[in-house]
């Protein structure tokens, strides 16, 4: 019998607060603020069905150093609750679920997706060569908005390219930070991060570095689209947001890097998509 439960946990499907939002906010964008229920529902289901193909494929690979990890304790594959076969199973069904999706969306997108599937299938591998590979789960994840945007209007533009920089460096730098407490670990495992490269405290001051160019760049998206003002409240409580979370959390202190501070940093895509949705609604 199929845990659902088990992979639920597998894929952690709430973070797609982190992602889903700003393929919204995309799709919002490109419609000129009136996107068909028919284009958000295929988004919805491409998006969700990717990434959780994606953190399958991730928990797949890497299962041989989280069975290492105590904090690592809790996942499904560690537990035993779900084997080796049955996510790659898993995996399959979603990425034809994906592809499906995808096909329900603007022509062009089906000969795209290829490009925005390969951060995240080289992503889980990554860790095994740079340092740099958190920049490469941002990638990831910033192919959600150019999802959205391309789904509904079948077009690159500026804009939409500085959206997703703005979310591959917002999630890039988060991830360093939350890595940094494995530095240890890492080190012994062969493993790179940020913080096996620089130190814990010199992962902190990327992050923070490029935590200052993600705000800039959600900033600019706003300017070249000339969006209501109601939006930039979104980027301002964003901004506080991540300026919250570097000042509770130190590169000696991660005491406070807990399950409640990692889902903070959904108020941010959530925000801003908000935000976003009200300026074209007043």
């Amino acid at each position: 019998m199929i845990n659902i439960k088990a992979h639920i946990n597998n894929v952690a499907l709430h973070h797609t607060i982190f992602d889903l939002p700003f393929a919204f906010m995309a799709a919002l964008l490109a419609a000129g603020g009136q996107p068909s229920l028919h284009d958000l529902f295929w988004i919805a289901l491409a998006i969700t069905t990717g990434r959780a193909a994606a953190l399958a494929m991730d928990n797949l690979a890497d299962v041989k150093y989280d069975s290492q990890q105590p904090r690592m304790q809790y996942r499904a594959m560690v537990k035993g609750d779900i084997s080796k076969r049955e996510a790659k199973i898993f995996i399959v069904i979603c990425l034809g679920l994906m592809v499906a999706s995808v096909t329900q969306l603007h022509p062009i997108c089906i000969y795209l997706l290829p490009i925005a599937a390969i951060p995240f299938m080289i992503y889980p591998f990554t860790k095994r060569f740079t340092g740099w590979c958190h920049l490469f789960l941002g990638l990831a994840i910033g192919m959600a908005p150019a999802g959205g945007w391309v789904g509904v209007s079948g077009q690159i533009t500026a804009p939409m390219v500085l959206l997703c920089i703005a979310v591959a460096l917002w999630i890039g730098a988060f991830d360093a930070m939350y890595g940094a407490q494995d530095e240890a670990f890492d080190k012994s495992q062969g493993l790179h991060s940020l913080a096996t490269e620089y130190g814990a405290e010199g992962a902190f001051k990327i992050a923070v570095a490029l935590h200052i160019v993600c705000v800039a760049c959600f900033f600019a998206v706003g300017v070249m689209l000339q969006l209501h003002w109601l939006y930039y409240i979104g980027v301002g409580i964003a901004a506080g947001t991540l300026v919250y979370q570097h000042k509770i959390v130190s590169p000696t202190d991660f005491s406070r890097v807990t399950q409640r501070y990692f889902m903070r940093n959904g108020i941010v895509s959530v925000a801003i998509c908000v935000c976003t949705w009200l300026s074209f609604l007043f």
